[in-house]
């Protein structure tokens, strides 16, 4: 950041948001006693809070400080530096949005303005085992294989249930098997392109994002380290460290640039550097799951010329909406027959609607 007026501003809207952040948590450590009935409950509630407005008053402070080293820089190069920090429009909005829905909701866009500290929402509460090295820490944040598989699932799950839908429907209105056929086919084309593009779009803003945030994070590491270190142990405190103990892995993790880049990014941004994906590795896998999907319904009218090429589509379909719903079981915990099932109705559902509205279609046009 070569601007040091732009840096101090940073520094006064994460100071602002800080402040705001810790009087939502003292208002909840205020009402945990009413929010929950049992007070074991209410009173690891309130301490919870308490360690998480502690916290962000704290970091309020830090950035304070960090501001004042902009501002130094600033008058040196003749640059006039404002009174007083005056939020824009936007942190005012953020501000307020903090007070409605609290801060875990917005991490995303807190991170994005330079708000530190947002694991604290992601990681056990205070007092819970923390980590006592780097190793542990990455540890704590594993790989996101399950989440990879987690999407192919549903991605197969919408391209199943809208293109068997879209046959249903196009069906029921009476139009001929190759009518059916091309509309399965541009359903899946169109279907997958625009989950493909969807997620090309949302990774790449993400890493986009995360590649922005890191980069803030790489010079501040190198302009003011110290203060860096401080935060850090911040975080560490108000997770069940003791002082002493989070201060000298903070000044340890700070001694190498990129184990500390790499726990930075972690720890005060909440951000994962291994999960900066490829936004083309993400469109080619959501196309692929999509189109998986979507193509089970519409196999039985590319291989076969039958009367009962309809029955057959929904007899595959159904026992692939099945098998999906038992998938999604890993996910939830629950029963596997009985998520089997439940994605079967709903399938059935859809399609049935689906039917009904293309028949009703077919008659008022013929």
């Amino acid at each position: 950041m070569s601007d040091p007026l732009e840096g101090w501003a940073d520094e006064m809207r994460a100071a602002w948001l800080y402040r705001v952040i810790a009087a939502v948590e003292r208002r909840a450590q205020s009402t945990a006693g009413i929010t929950l009935g049992a007070r074991e409950n209410a009173q690891a509630r309130a301490q919870g809070a308490a360690a998480r407005a502690d916290l962000f008053e704290q970091l309020a402070a830090e950035s304070d400080g960090q501001a004042q080293i902009w501002a130094n820089s600033a008058l040196s190069r003749g640059a006039v530096v404002p009174e007083r920090y005056d939020p824009d429009r936007r942190t005012l909005l953020v501000g307020r949005l903090i007070r409605t829905v609290g801060p875990r909701a917005l991490r995303g866009i807190l991170a994005a303005m330079k708000v530190r500290g947002l694991s604290i929402y992601s990681h056990g509460a205070p007092g819970h085992p923390v980590p006592t090295s780097i190793n542990d820490m990455k540890d704590r944040h594993g790989g996101g294989g399950g989440g990879n598989l987690r999407a192919a699932v549903f991605g197969a799950n919408d391209g199943l249930v809208s293109n068997c839908s879209l046959i249903l429907g196009v069906a029921g209105a009476g139009a001929s098997a190759e009518a059916v056929l091309v509309s399965g086919v541009a359903g899946l084309l169109a279907g997958a392109f625009s989950m493909a593009s969807g997620e090309y779009v949302s990774v790449r803003a993400q890493r986009e994002m995360f590649e922005y945030q890191i980069a803030l994070e790489r010079h501040e590491l190198a302009t003011y380290p110290d203060e860096e270190a401080e935060e850090l142990a911040l975080i560490y405190v108000a997770r069940g460290m003791s002082r002493e103990d989070a201060h000298a892995l903070a000044v340890k993790t700070i001694a190498d640039p990129e184990r500390a880049l790499d726990t930075l990014a972690r720890e005060e941004l909440g951000l994962n550097p291994d999960e900066l994906g490829s936004p083309w590795g993400a469109a080619i896998a959501s196309f692929s799951a999509f189109a998986g999907g979507a193509l089970v319904p519409l196999l039985p009218f590319l291989l076969l010329r039958s009367t009962h090429t309809l029955q057959i589509s929904l007899v595959l379909t159904g026992a692939a909406l099945f098998g999906i719903g038992a998938a999604i079981s890993l996910f939830t915990g629950r029963a596997l027959i009985v998520n089997g099932l439940r994605m079967l109705g709903i399938g059935a559902a859809a399609g049935a609607a689906t039917w009904m509205i293309g028949r009703a279609l077919g008659v008022a046009l013929t």
